[in-house]
């Protein structure tokens, strides 16, 4: 049940930021749209904990303004090494531990490295993730777990 509330929640809100209309008769389109959606996936046997992470709701924020200076830091950084004369790049592909087992917490921790400019995440799966660097201080936070410590979600648990 939390699922679907959470689901027609979100989507509501969505649908009314996306669209801006306050008109009764557009708004009423838009919750009867919701209510389908909503509908379908509880049909669809697709609403679960990974589907619909609810437990993460207060903590993705925060992982957001992170991973959101984290892109500006790293742009930054690839800015001053294309403009040097001396460009450092040393690319290299490395293999460093994660503590993330879900398939969820996989997911952002891959998607986190490979939005971050200078790494690209290559493979990630059994403990391990595998990351393409354009050098080795764009690799630092990956090799030290700083994005693994920072991921929100259930860590130990394999989904």
């Amino acid at each position: 049940m939390k699922h679907i509330t959470g689901l027609m929640f979100f989507a509501a809100i969505l649908w009314w930021i996306l669209s801006g209309y306050t008109k009764p008769l557009l708004i009423s389109l838009g919750i009867v749209s919701v209510l389908f959606t909503a509908f379908l996936a509880h049909r669809m046997k697709v609403l679960d904990d990974e589907s619909q992470p609810l437990h993460l709701s207060l903590a993705l924020p925060r992982f957001w303004g992170y991973l959101l200076w984290q892109i500006v830091v790293a742009n930054i950084k690839m800015v001053i090494i294309i403009m040097s004369p001396k460009m450092n790049i040393d690319p290299h592909v490395l293999r460093a531990r994660v503590s993330q087992q879900g398939v969820l917490g996989n997911a952002i921790l891959g998607n986190s490295i490979t939005l971050t400019p200078g790494t690209v995440t290559l493979d990630i799966g059994n403990g391990e993730v595998e990351v393409h660097a354009i050098n080795r201080e764009s690799a630092e936070d990956v090799e030290n777990g700083v994005f693994d410590q920072r991921i929100p979600g259930r860590k130990g648990v394999r989904s």
